[in-house]
């Protein structure tokens, strides 16, 4: 199959499971195709589906990020001894473990084509990740609290490992407690990468986006975390700031010292 006839067989695939959908048009243009391709993953509840639909999906998403191009740790140069400062689409970054800003559900976002990182990492991982992480709450039995960390598989991503966090939903001014969970989140994403054998992980700006942490005071936290963690723990696992917005990029440059 080429890229386009597993586009449209995926949709078409993803559209009988919804009769409410029958006799939708697929659009005619790529652009308008993906869009309906990652709604529809957007909005799929966790549920079985065939192993064709699954290799299929796999051959599309993966062919999608080499053309996206994949950038490995091993290309990036430290600003610091383990520590390193990157701009781009985390979904492209291959090293060990990236990290995702979860919700409580834990389910990934189901808002279609939405622009927050949990979007991208459930969609260009695959319906495998949501499936994933539903079996972690169903046996947990209970939301995720703030502040905790969980793994699963990457997929269909390049790298091995998804770790998913909640950081915390800032409501008017920063308070102590607000700026303890944030720091927790990346205390048990480490914890939990290394329990697990990474040697490398990725950084998001946890709670800069939907959830409103000021991203300065965010970035100070998590410079400060990580630092502390690894003079603590002696931990020698690499870490990359990844950022999105040169806003953000700006900033962890200040406090990394790499202008």
């Amino acid at each position: 199959m080429k890229q386009k006839e597993r586009r449209i067989y995926l949709i078409k695939e993803l559209l009988f499971e919804r009769p409410e959908y029958a006799g939708m048009e697929i659009p005619s243009d790529e652009q308008g195709q993906k869009n309906l391709l990652r709604s529809l993953f957007n909005i799929r509840m966790p549920r079985a589906v065939s192993k064709d639909f699954l290799n299929v999906q796999d051959d599309y998403l993966q062919e999608e990020t080499r053309r996206k191009g994949i950038t490995d740790i091993a290309e990036l140069a430290p600003v610091q001894e383990g520590i390193y400062l990157w701009k781009g689409d985390i979904t492209t970054l291959k090293c060990d473990a990236i990290v995702n800003a979860a919700n409580a559900q834990m389910l990934g976002c189901f808002c279609p084509c939405h622009g927050c990182i949990d979007n991208a990492i459930h969609t260009f991982s695959g319906i495998q990740l949501r499936l994933a992480c539903a079996e972690i709450m169903k046996k947990q039995g209970y939301e995720e609290f703030t502040g905790n960390a969980k793994i699963t598989p990457a997929y269909n991503l390049p790298c091995k490992y998804v770790l998913h966090t909640v950081g915390p939903i800032v409501n008017g001014a920063v308070t102590k407690k607000d700026e303890d969970l944030l720091a927790s989140c990346y205390r048990s994403c480490m914890e939990l990468a290394e329990k697990n054998g990474a040697q490398s992980i990725a950084f998001c700006c946890i709670s800069t986006g939907e959830f409103h942490f000021p991203n300065h005071k965010a970035a100070e936290i998590a410079v400060r975390t990580v630092k502390e963690y690894k003079a603590q723990t002696g931990s020698s696992m690499e870490v990359i700031f990844n950022v999105f917005k040169e806003l953000d990029y700006d900033i962890y440059r200040e406090l990394l010292g790499t202008d």
